[in-house]
């Protein structure tokens, strides 16, 4: 009760939750981990944050940051563990458009910020099914992806500049906006994809770029991912590297979407097993404004592409979105992913990235796995094609862990025999300690322990996620 009581004097005792209170702070997104924690402090400020880590420091209190709870590995499971939301702190300071940043709060809502420089006809290019939820602090503590990494890179790629609060409570100043900066070890860069591990991230400055002036979407059918790949780089030579995203979704997966959604309409009149969505953009008026025939010469290019692939039978069928409600169709077919792939049971979940050359591969050398292990399994996926992250889902016959862990193991080695990683974009959490303890290079390991010890001597900051115990 001290303890509260403190909390209480640094917050108000209105934002220090306990009992019933607790409730939506005790679970995850996936319900695969449920937990009590010993409370949940939200603090306004900075320097709200900086005393909690330091009354927490001093009474030995581990500390477990929450933003807006949508990961997927066990990320904020935190038993008994002080949890520290960062909700109310969800300013955006500052758009300008001259520099193209924006400096914001950690706990700004990622749609809030789309919406907030859409109005300087600028965008913030990270988009994935839980916009409307998840925040700034935890797409920059997993390194999120999202569809457009092909054009834009991953959240690290569109970050200047953070504010930290260490596990002590000191507040450490990285809000640099400069895109040039040597000046010694790159602790922002550390501090991205920690998971809260290192320090609570409460501030950044993210990259803007200018709005698209048109958008060209299509679906494309076509007769296996390596000729999918062959649509991906004729399309980035006929555009200029315009291409935004390149997403593939199976046959199954659209069947199981098909089953939970049934007002979700069929992409083709045929069905097919491989289905591409491939999205391109321009902001150059000469490829976005309509000629005298009323054509968009960026939608042409993407139509006189497919034309192409459609008569050397590279691509089998293609619907190009005459609209945006077209559009936000095909785009709603792959955004439902989280909840056709996740809440299937039993399920066996991976995210993993190899070179986008060897997708094809990864899926077929897994599916002769899975056979071999368990023979009625189903698998299926949907893939960030463009950049080779796979989201791979297993449905195993039974609950057996030991099956599971087995499909996991050969995940893991299809997946690094291609030169690959079993984390892509979704973090370590609590989900993927086995996979870091036996995959990770050792003396890797042996290093990001020595970089926790020095960020958090005492180990408090979000305890037992991402590294697994030294053997």
């Amino acid at each position: 009760m001290q303890m509260l009581d403190k909390l209480a004097a640094i917050t108000g005792a209105a934002h220090v939750l306990t009992g019933d209170d607790l409730g939506k702070y005790s679970a995850d997104w996936t319900e695969s981990y449920h937990w009590t924690p010993l409370a949940v402090v939200r603090p306004r400020s900075t320097d709200e944050v900086s005393a909690i880590l330091k009354l927490a420091h001093e009474t030995g209190t581990a500390v477990v940051p929450v933003s807006g709870n949508t990961g997927l590995n066990g990320g904020t499971s935190a038993q008994g563990a002080l949890m520290l939301s960062l909700e109310r702190m969800n300013t955006i300071h500052e758009v300008r458009p001259g520099a193209r940043v924006a400096v914001v709060e950690a706990g700004v809502i990622l749609s809030q910020l789309h919406d907030a420089v859409d109005a300087h006809d600028l965008i913030f290019p990270l988009y994935f099914g839980a916009r409307g939820s998840a925040m700034i602090g935890g797409v920059l503590s997993t390194n999120a992806g999202g569809s457009n990494v092909l054009r834009y890179g991953s959240t690290r790629h569109l970050c200047l500049g953070l504010e930290v609060v260490l596990a002590d409570g000191r507040v450490m100043n990285l809000m640099s906006e400069l895109h040039k900066d040597n000046s010694g070890f790159d602790l922002k860069d550390l501090m991205i994809g920690a998971e809260g591990t290192l320090g609570i991230i409460t501030g950044a400055v993210m990259k803007l770029m200018p709005k698209p002036r048109a958008y060209a979407t299509a679906m494309v059918a076509a007769p296996d991912l390596d000729a999918a790949l062959v649509l991906l780089n004729r399309l980035q030579g006929a555009t200029g590297g315009m291409v935004e995203a390149f997403e593939y979704m199976p046959r199954l997966y659209l069947e199981t979407l098909k089953a939970k959604y049934p007002e979700t309409r069929e992409p083709f009149e045929d069905a097919y097993g491989v289905n591409i969505l491939v999205e391109v953009a321009t902001t150059q008026p000469a490829m976005a404004d309509p000629g005298v025939d009323g054509s968009v010469p960026l939608t042409t290019a993407l139509e006189e592409t497919l034309g192409e692939l459609l008569e050397e039978d590279l691509a089998l069928d293609a619907a190009v979105a005459q609209n945006d409600a077209q559009r936000r169709e095909m785009w709603d077919r792959r955004e439902r992913a989280g909840e056709v792939l996740l809440t299937t049971k039993p399920l066996v979940n991976h995210d993993v990235s190899v070179p986008v050359d060897k997708v094809s591969t990864f899926l077929a050398r897994m599916g002769q796995r899975l056979a071999e292990i368990d023979p009625g399994a189903r698998d299926c996926s949907v893939s960030h094609l463009g950049d080779g992250n796979v989201h791979y889902a297993v449905w195993p016959t039974s609950e057996d862990k030991t099956q599971h862990v087995a499909i996991t193991e050969a995940v893991e080695d299809v997946t690094l025999a291609l030169g690959g990683s079993f984390s892509a974009e979704h973090g370590i959490g609590l989900s993927k300690l086995g996979s870091m303890a036996r995959r990770k290079d050792p003396v890797a390991l042996q290093m990001m322990h020595a970089v926790k010890a020095a960020f958090d001597p005492k180990g408090l900051l979000n305890p037992g996620k991402v590294l697994p115990p030294l053997g």
